[in-house]
Formats: C-alpha cells, sequence, structure tokens
C-alpha cells in the first residue's frame, strides 16, 4: 500500500480492513478472471514493451512460491499444471526463466471496464501505489527508551473474534491488555505505520531480528490519520506523506496521542517464528513477498499467484520499471482490474519508495496457452 496509498491505508478513512494479509481469507479460488471484458488479447509475451529487458532476477524463486501455494491449494487449474512442469527445471538460467515463461504462456491486457481512481473507462492505464515491511528499533522488556507497547491478541477474546471492542483510545487506557505485551518500541508513529502495514520487524538491543505478523484488531472502523491532521489544517493532501506526518509528531510530541486516537482501530501482532527473516513478509497466499516481484491486486479480476507484466515508473527517478510479478497478496484498498501495490521490500529505503508510489501503470495477465 503506499505511503501516499500505501497510504491508500492512510488517506482512505473509508477503507476497512487496511492492514495487510488481513484479508488472505478474501474471495474463493479460482483460475479464470472475467476476461471476457475489460481485457484484451495480445501478441505473444516477447511482443511486450519492455519484456526484453527485464533481468528475470528473483522470478523463478518467486513463481516457485506461487506454485507452493497453488500446489496446497483445492483446485485445478492450468496455472497448478504449469507448477507441475517447473519442478524439473533445477536452477533454470535467465534465458531458461525466459523461455519457460514465452512458451507456456499468454497475454491479455487489462483495462478498466469502468471508471477506477480517477481512470476511464476501457483505460489501459491504471493506479500503481506500493507497500512495505517497516523494522523499528526495540526491546522484549520495558526500557527507558522504550516504552511503547506492541501487543498480542488478548486470549480471552479469541473465543468471538468478531465481536466489536473498544476504540484505542479506551482501549490503552484500560487495564484490558496488560500482560499481552509482545515488544516495546521508541516510536508511537512508526508503531502505528507498523499497525497499518500490519507486518513488521524489530530489531533488538542485541542485534536480533524478530518479525511480527497480522493477528487481529479490535473490530473498530479504521478512520486516517493523515485526513485527521488536513482536517486540523496542520497540512494539505498534497503534503500528507509518512514523512511529514513523522516530521509533525515529532515537532508536536504533546498531540500525538490526539493524533493515533483519531484511529479507533488497533492491530494486534504476533511472533513469525518460522521461516528465514531474509524472507519477505508472509503475504495472503501464505508464502514469503519477494521486494519488487510480489503485488497485491484485486482476485475478483487476478487469479491467487498469477504471473502478471507490469509497466510503470519508479517514483523517485522516474525511471521505467517493466516486470514480471506474481500476485501473491490482496488488500481491501486494492480494487479494480488495472490496480496494483508493488512491494518494495522491507526497512527505510523501500518505505521512502513506498511513500512515494502514486503511479500510472499497464498491466498485462500470463495466462496459460493450453
Amino acid at each position: 500500500m503506499k505511503y501516499f496509498i500505501a497510504f491508500t491505508f492512510i488517506l482512505l478513512a473509508s477503507c476497512a480492513n487496511q492492514e495487510r494479509n488481513i484479508t488472505s481469507k478474501t474471495s474463493q479460488d479460482k483460475f479464470v478472471p472475467e476476461i471476457s471484458t475489460g481485457s484484451q488479447n495480445t501478441d505473444q509475451l516477447s511482443a511486450l514493451p519492455g519484456w526484453k529487458d527485464d533481468s528475470m532476477e528473483g522470478v523463478w524463486s518467486t513463481w516457485l512460491k506461487s506454485c507452493n501455494y497453488l500446489q496446497k491449494a483445492s483446485i485445478d487449474s492450468p496455472l497448478k499444471r504449469l507448477c507441475t512442469d517447473s519442478a524439473r527445471l533445477k536452477n533454470p538460467s535467465t534465458l531458461q526463466v525466459k523461455q519457460f515463461f514465452e512458451n507456456n504462456f499468454q497475454t491479455l491486457s487489462l483495462r478498466q471496464a469502468l471508471p477506477s481512481n480517477g481512470y476511464p473507462q476501457d483505460s489501459a492505464q491504471g493506479l500503481i501505489t506500493g507497500y512495505y515491511e517497516p523494522i523499528l528499533k526495540g526491546s522484549l522488556t520495558k526500557t527507558p527508551s522504550f516504552q511503547i507497547p506492541l501487543y498480542q491478541y488478548p486470549a480471552i477474546w479469541k473465543s468471538d473474534t468478531k465481536l466489536l471492542r473498544p476504540a484505542r483510545a479506551e482501549l490503552l487506557k484500560s487495564s484490558l491488555l496488560k500482560g499481552n505485551e509482545i515488544a516495546w518500541v521508541n516510536d508511537p508513529v512508526a508503531a502505528a505505520m507498523m499497525q497499518i502495514q500490519g507486518s513488521g520487524k524489530i530489531q533488538l538491543e542485541n542485534g536480533q531480528m524478530l518479525r511480527l505478523g497480522f493477528a487481529g484488531t479490535n473490530n473498530q472502523p479504521y478512520k486516517s490519520i493523515a485526513n485527521w491532521l488536513i482536517q486540523q489544517q496542520e497540512m494539505t493532501t498534497s503534503q500528507a506523506s509518512m514523512q511529514n506526518i513523522s516530521n509533525w509528531a515529532k515537532r508536536n510530541p504533546g498531540r500525538i496521542q490526539d493524533l493515533l486516537n483519531a484511529n479507533p482501530r488497533y492491530v494486534f501482532f504476533k511472533i513469525n517464528s518460522s521461516g528465514s527473516l531474509d524472507d519477505g513478509p508472509i503475504g495472503a497466499l501464505g508464502e514469503p513477498l519477494t521486494a519488487q516481484r510480489s503485488i497485491a491486486v484485486d482476485w475478483q479480476y487476478i487469479p491467487k499467484g498469477s504471473p502478471v507484466f507490469l509497466s510503470t515508473s519508479d517514483p523517485k527517478t522516474g525511471k521505467k520499471i517493466d516486470s514480471l510479478v506474481f500476485a501473491q497478496d490482496t488488500g481491501s484498498a486494492i480494487v479494480g482490474r488495472v490496480r496494483a501495490d508493488y512491494y518494495w521490500g522491507s526497512g527505510d529505503l523501500a518505505g521512502e519508495k513506498a511513500g512515494m508510489t502514486k503511479q500510472s501503470g499497464s498491466m498485462w495477465l500470463l495466462v496459460p496457452k493450453n
């Protein structure tokens, strides 16, 4: 999501279920998207603009993550059958990877069926935003430097996870969460941003890294803290970026709680101990995301795990991005055929890129030839 629209999360107050990976149960597993309208056949993959320039770095390992999901899913699809063929290729070269996709896939140019995100109907251009995995400094115990707790989902609530719970301000003033602390961090705004992303890493004082994933919420509606700042005339819409919100908080420490309490929703975490910390966070397919190869999409139109060719631009340099990516995540703010949230990776640099990403882009869905 990005911070202008990973910040679709922050700016769009109407979005429910903002957090990443919260929507892993949305939409039934299916392969065939609505391709009779809103998409057009194109020539073969090699004819796509920018296809020949894609380095293919990370493509095969990311495709195999889609295959891991598809092989476990209770569906029979052409994608799943291609995964069986993929297993026969061991450590393929760049040329072999390109040939695999060229030999086995055809493309559908995705187009807007209805006006969306300011783009007209029957347009091949859509909105590309970005998201990332935050890394915060923290401690497993409360210290003078680390005073802001991150909580696990209370065990006493697990009997009814859909019940509306107290809003953030009331919840944090009460003793309901006492004993549910996972870790403490030093920046309340960064903690709130991590809640919006739905996952992140905590770098502990001894250098160890703790990965946290989404565990649930208090079921309160999401409200935008950026909108609160705009309504307070503290900044304009064009200024409402992650970086500017953080800078405002540093200038106004006495008003931070008012800012954060404007959003009644509160997110809980769990420790993700499986897998390598070098891997990305777990996406909605239950597989680790790959930086600059995984995207979040609307699964009404793009089947889970599918390869997609994305053409957009780097928000910082303006350089073209023409990349084979994979539909391995989703989110409630990601709506429409030509709509993607681009996973930039972990840490501050990825966060900076995610915070700037609000680009036009085109998307081609890759579907098996037979």
